[in-house]
Formats: C-alpha cells, structure tokens, sequence
C-alpha cells in the first residue's frame, strides 16, 4: 500500500512524485518508457537543443555585421543529434536522481486503472490511498487520404531523423509545427506550411503573428489551406475553393495532440471528448482519483502539467491549493521567438472589458539593438483593463521572449496595476525594460487621453 500511486513520469508525474517525497509520502511512479515523459524524450528538450543548433548555425553565417567573420560554416546533423541525445540522457539521469533523493520507488511498466484506487501492472496489483493519473498525450494523424505513407513523420520520428531532408512539408502552424519549421529553415532547407486557420499560432496576437510570418523569409505559408490527400512526394490542399498543390520530400504532421485515456475508460472515471474532467484541485469524479497535465486537455504544456502535480500532492496533504489558468505563459522557440501570458488584445475586447494597450518596438532596447541591429522585428504589447488598471496581458516577439514572460506572468499572477508596475526596477541594459517601457507608454497615453493606437508597430 502507497500514500501515492502516480501512473506517468512527464512533467507533471514526476514533480508529483518529487514534491510528495520530499512531505515524507510514500510513492510509487510507474512509466512504461523512459523518465521524463513525451518533454523530455520526444518533445521540449530534444527539440530546444537541436533549434538550439540550427540557430547557433544561422547566427555564424550572419555575424560579419557585428565584427565575427566565421570563415567556411558547415552544419553536421549527426553531431547535432548526438549532443541532443546526451542533453536528453543527462536529464534522464537529473530525473532518475530526483526520485531516489526523493525516495520514490520507479517501476517500468505499462499501468492499468482498476477500481477501488489499484492499478495493475504486468498482472501484478498495487494499491494506493490516492492515485494522480498522468498520462500525457500523443500526436494526432488526422483522416487523409495518404496520412499513414512512409514520406509522413510525426514529431515523434522527426527527432530521430538520421538524414536531412531537401524539402519538408508542415502540417499545422501551431506551436510544434513553427518550431520545426524554423529548425528547418535555419538550415536552408525548403518548407512549406499547411495550416487550415487563417493565422498561425492560436494564442499568439494576432500583430505579432503576422509579423513573425514576415521574418521567416524562407518559409512557405499557406493559411486557410485545408490537406485533401498526400500522393507520395505530392500533397493536394483546397485553398479559396480551389484544389492546389506542392511537393515535399518529407511531411511532418503536427496539427495538435490528444490525450491518452485508452486506459482509463472502464473504470468509471468522467471522460468527456477524450479529456479526463477534473476540478480546480485536480480531483477527478472518482474520490482519491487525481489527473493532471496533457489527460486533462486543459493546458497542455509541460509547465503546467508540473503546477497541477503540485495542485495534487498539495491537496492530498491537506494544503489548500487550486490551479488557476489565467496566468500561464506560453513560448515559441523559433526564429524569432515568441511569448506571451495572460489576455490577446482580441481577447480582452471579447470579453466586453475596456481596454487599454500600448505596443513598444525592441530596436529602440538598448541591449537588443547591440545584439540584433536595426532590422530585427522585436515588440512588446502590453494589455490593461482601462477601470482597473490591472495587467491584464503581456504579448512578446523577439529576442529572448521566452525569457522574459516569466516576469510577466508574475505581474499577472499578482494582478499588478500600472502605477505598482512602475515601480519595479528592472535591469539596464536588459531585453526586460521593454515590459516597463510599454507599460509607461499607457501611463503616459493615459495621461494625454489619447489613444495608444499610434504605437503599434509599423509594417
């Protein structure tokens, strides 16, 4: 018998499991493949490190403006893929550390959910006072016509590519889909992006996102495109009532995930659409039954999976504790990067809010200007409730965006008003002075009673 039974080692198992040893509960952690989940075995880790690479690439062959002439740069995807592998072992390990320092017994395996708060593993039975289901998720293929062929890859098969491809063909312009797309890009090889929406990546705003577009010259858009059929090299897209095509020697379907609840479905448990239902404590329908991360389909970021395990585990020790989704930050790690946390402009009109919003261009930043020059696309549009004058949304692009919305998720979290905002010190030079400059920027507009309108960034 365990305190504990976590049935997932992702981001949100493993936190779990790691926050509920160090309050002295006994835990069991079972995960059928490797430590570390889907973000670190197929996702976050591997795919930062190899853009991480092609980036490192692309920055050696443009350096001759800020004095570096690098002379005859070359890209080896093996060695690319090698320091991957060892970055993924290394956190394996960082993982694999955590649990025993933490007194969490691993068992390899694949669980199934019984009832009564057991679960059973190669025939075996374990119970637990309370289990945390986190399963993750896995790709979606979507139903066309070709979809299975041998030129289609997933995320999954694209991070164990042994040779690069001389064309790739993009489906989805979502955060995984832009991120391998830049990857290739940055490599000069040719990509085309199929994306259904008439913009790509969902959250983003909706101005940044366009712009971003623009500075990724070398890749091919086509929005409000749906795919009808893929024909070996051949794909065929309906684009404005039309039927168009292109050709790609490789295709990587990245149009979303999906939950893994295969497992779970004779148990009693509440899935609704495919999504395991759960609470703001993370509780699902069945007592002692928890869920957190990609199962839930609520947030499905590794981030997030983390802050539900510890919503969990707070909650099965007595801890008052509950997951709150307004302030979840989000990045992109392409070229540019993107982030953001928090209310889009679009989203606080629908709302019915009055709003406030100020956009302020990164090449008047000091330290972005010595490190991207004049041309680089970098804003900041912050997001503010005109009553109130709380923070309502920071949206970034450029730069090390992804750095920075850390910080502005805080401010959110806290619901930080213009005037508390202003008196934060910030670091100089550092990116960072862009969240203060746009938010003085609406102080200043507020005070004039003029619209903000003439500081969005110009095409």
């Amino acid at each position: 018998m365990y305190d504990i039974i976590i049935i997932g080692a992702g981001p949100g198992g493993y936190v779990a499991a790691e926050r509920a040893g160090r309050m002295g509960k006994s835990v069991l952690i079972v995960e059928k493949e490797n430590l570390g989940g889907v973000c670190l075995n197929r996702g976050c880790i591997p795919t930062k490190t190899l853009l991480n690479s092609t980036k490192l690439y692309k920055q050696a062959k443009n350096s001759a403006p800020y004095g570096v002439y690098a002379g005859d740069v070359s890209f080896n995807w093996d060695k690319a893929m090698s320091w991957k592998n060892e970055v993924v072992e290394t956190q394996r390990n960082g993982v694999s550390f955590l649990m025993k320092e933490n007194n969490v017994e691993i068992l390899k395996g694949s669980a199934e959910l019984l009832e009564g708060k057991r679960i059973s593993v190669d025939g075996k039975i374990y119970e637990g006072d309370n289990i945390i289901i986190s399963t993750g998720s896995a790709p979606f293929i979507p139903p066309v016509p070709g979809s299975d062929g041998a030129s289609v890859v997933t995320s999954d098969e694209v991070l164990e590519l042994e040779k690069l491809p001389e064309s790739i063909a993009v489906i989805g312009g979502g955060v995984i889909g832009m991120e391998f797309a830049s990857l290739f890009s940055n490599l000069g090889i040719k990509v085309d992006v199929i994306e259904m929406m008439d913009e790509i990546i969902p959250m983003m705003d909706k101005d940044h996102a366009r712009v971003m577009r623009r500075e990724m010259k070398g890749i091919n858009f086509h929005l409000s495109s749906q795919l009808l059929k893929i024909e070996g090299k051949k794909l065929t897209y309906l684009f404005g009532g039309k039927e168009e095509s292109l050709e790609a020697e490789l295709v990587l379907m990245a149009v979303g995930r999906r939950p893994n609840t295969g497992s779970l479905k004779k148990t009693g448990l509440d899935i609704n659409k495919g999504r395991v239902v759960v609470n703001e404590k993370m509780q699902t329908n069945l007592p002692g039954i928890y869920a957190v991360g990609d199962v839930t389909g609520l947030s499905m970021l590794a981030h997030s999976a983390s802050r539900m395990g510890e919503v969990a585990v707070n909650n099965i020790c007595g801890i008052r504790d509950r997951m709150r989704y307004n302030a979840v930050p989000w990045a992109v790690y392409t070229s540019p990067e993107a982030a953001g946390c928090g209310m889009t402009e679009a989203e606080a009109k629908a709302s019915g809010r009055n709003i406030k919003t100020a956009s302020v261009l990164m090449k008047h930043n000091g330290r972005f200007l010595a490190e991207h020059g004049k041309t680089a696309a970098g804003t900041c549009k912050v997001v503010v409730d005109a009553k109130t004058e709380v923070l309502l949304g920071v949206h970034l692009l450029g730069g090390i965006s992804s750095e920075l919305v850390a910080g502005a998720a805080a401010m959110i979290e806290s619901e930080l008003r213009v005037n508390e905002i202003k008196q934060i010190i910030f670091p100089h030079p550092s990116l960072s002075e862009v969240i203060r400059d746009a938010v003085w920027a609406i102080a200043n507009a507020g005070r004039k009673q003029a619209s903000c309108s003439h500081m969005q960034p110009k095409e």
